[in-house]
């Protein structure tokens, strides 16, 4: 890691040191590919007919795929089926960029360095599919134990659900869990779990 990482490291240390678990987002958090996810949807809202304006995925980070889509159609006044989108938006990305993912360096090297010593969850808004090889592809596979993804809640971020969801899978109360994320929703998610947070692009 470059110096400045080694010091984005270590600060993720100290903040992280007293909690039992670390809630980790993927999107942005562990894996660097929100402009390859942006990409994704221009392509494929491009054929719907809609040129997309990519500030709306910095604005909806977090939130399940077909939510995003949905919020496409009703600020483009488009009418379109929301799982066909979804899944075509997984498609392309997983067609043309999901290879070339890397991981952000020293929040992939936080969890290795706690890996054995607290609980570990990943809490995504995305599909489990393509979760499942994102995290093959940043080498994170089998260094947690529990994913909660798109569907697996009612409500995906920023409600508490999916964060309260994997603190009951781990056996911790959201008091002693702390969340890793890129983006507002994550963020309100996690204030509304009642959990602890640290944005990642803020330090």
């Amino acid at each position: 890691m470059s110096p400045k990482s080694q010091e984005k490291f270590q600060k993720l240390q100290d903040i992280t040191h007293s909690y039992e678990a670390l809630l980790y987002d993927v999107d942005g958090t562990l894996a660097d590919n929100m402009l390859a996810h942006k990409l994704s949807y221009k392509a494929a809202a491009a054929e719907y007919g809609i040129d997309l304006d990519t500030d709306l995925i910095d604005e909806t980070a977090g939130w399940p795929t077909v939510a995003v889509a949905k919020e496409i159609a009703d600020r483009y006044g488009k009418t379109f089926d929301f799982d066909v989108f979804s899944k075509r938006k997984s498609a392309i990305f997983i067609e043309r960029f999901i290879q070339e993912t890397k991981p952000v360096d020293f929040v992939h090297a936080h969890l290795l360095a706690n890996q054995g010593r607290k609980r570990i969850g990943i809490v995504s808004g995305g599909s489990r599919s393509t979760l499942t090889i994102t995290l093959s592809v940043i080498d994170v596979t089998g260094r947690f134990e529990t994913l909660v993804c798109a569907g697996d809640t009612p409500k995906g971020k920023p409600a508490p659900d999916p964060f309260l969801l994997a603190a009951q899978q781990l056996g911790v109360a959201p008091e002693n869990c702390i969340v890793l994320e890129d983006g507002d929703p994550g963020v309100q998610g996690a204030i509304n779990a009642g959990m602890a947070w640290v944005r990642i692009d803020h330090l």
